[in-house]
């Protein structure tokens, strides 16, 4: 998982490492968040956003009977409808990411960090590189914030 994070986010280890570390206050705070979030290119995500859904719409289904079966999580959507608006309202700064944390807050840890490399990996069949690149780095750079929330979450019990 920590892989895809620096090679999607073009980060260090050393600042990943500090990124997994901080509260999801801390790192959604941290300027080097935000100029990685600002660095994303929403404009191209909105015009590809066709390509997206019908990945999504492929791909989902999959992954939510990997969910299920593979790591045994109860709360699953049973259809990729859901994710789709998300990302289309997300982008259209309709939905915010602590909304998207609060969604996955039941999610376990272990479970959700599992669940990045092939969350991520849904857009490894797209061919134009640049789209592929772009949808890759918005979902690492969603997954990182879900993660950071997961541990921080976990270190309170």
């Amino acid at each position: 998982m920590e892989h895809l994070f620096i090679q999607h986010l073009q980060i260090s280890e050393t600042q990943l490492q500090q990124f997994l570390a901080s509260s999801l206050e801390d790192l959604l705070a941290s300027p080097e968040v935000q100029a990685l979030l600002a660095s994303l290119d929403v404009p191209l995500l909105q015009q590809t956003l066709p390509t997206a859904g019908e990945v999504l719409a492929q791909q989902l289904p999959p992954f939510y009977h990997w969910l299920k079966t593979e790591l045994g999580l109860k709360r699953v959507p049973d259809g990729p409808d859901h994710t789709t608006l998300w990302v289309v309202n997300f982008l259209n700064n309709q939905e915010s990411v602590m909304r998207l944390v609060e969604l996955h807050r039941p999610v376990p840890q272990p479970a959700l960090e599992a669940a990045v490399p092939r969350l991520v990996g849904l857009f490894d069949g797209v061919e134009e590189p640049k789209v592929r690149s772009a949808w890759q780095q918005a979902i690492a750079a969603l997954c990182l914030v879900l993660v950071v929330a997961a541990r921080s979450e976990a270190a309170l019990v």
